[in-house]
């Protein structure tokens, strides 16, 4: 009977061993079938556990709120962003897939909650991690390399006077002239 229990422990081991190597070389060689499937796992089973704290304070998760760009639908995303000069960046070790992202990068602007504060973003814009990574913690650096993640999201915070003139635009817009091109 032991020897059965042992035999059965040892086999799911090897077993659990053998799908996190798949999974490790899956996310670093960027193979479509691991990356589909670890997207799908997350967003049943990690992500409503993830936004339980997202964005609060000392929570590792921030959330994006982001507006379908077919449904026009509201959605909540838990993301890891990194705060930088004039804004902040969110690694992509899914590439440039998620909908999310297509979302965001369609609207052209979010929100975004992180350490419990909100921020409306914009200007979003796809870019190198190596552009950004001096501004990632060290152990992020870290985990980012190991899994070969070469992009990320760079949104810029909306400022409060740019906040308002787009408050203003937004509910006069259509009874003033657009101003002149400079091209």
């Amino acid at each position: 009977m032991v020897k059965r229990l042992l035999m059965a422990l040892g086999a799911l081991l090897v077993g659990v061993v053998l799908l996190l190597v798949v999974f490790l070389v899956g996310m670093r060689t960027k193979s479509p079938a691991v990356q589909t499937a670890v997207r799908k796992l997350n967003r049943r089973y990690m992500n409503p556990r993830q936004m339980k704290t997202a964005g609060t304070p000392g929570a590792y998760a921030g959330i994006i709120r982001h507006v379908g760009r077919r449904s026009g639908s509201e959605y909540e995303t838990p993301v890891g962003p990194f705060a930088t000069e004039g804004g902040f960046v969110i690694a992509l070790p899914y590439g440039t897939s998620p909908d999310w992202l297509k979302n965001v990068l369609a609207a052209g602007s979010a929100t975004l909650v992180t350490d419990g504060r909100t921020y409306e973003v914009h200007r979003p814009e796809i870019i190198p991690l190596t552009e950004v990574a001096d501004a990632l913690p060290d152990k992020e650096r870290r985990n980012l390399r190991t899994f070969r993640v070469e992009q990320c999201l760079r949104v810029r915070r909306v400022e409060p006077d740019e906040a308002a003139e787009a408050s203003a635009d937004a509910g006069h817009g259509a009874d003033r002239p657009s101003p002149p091109s400079e091209e």
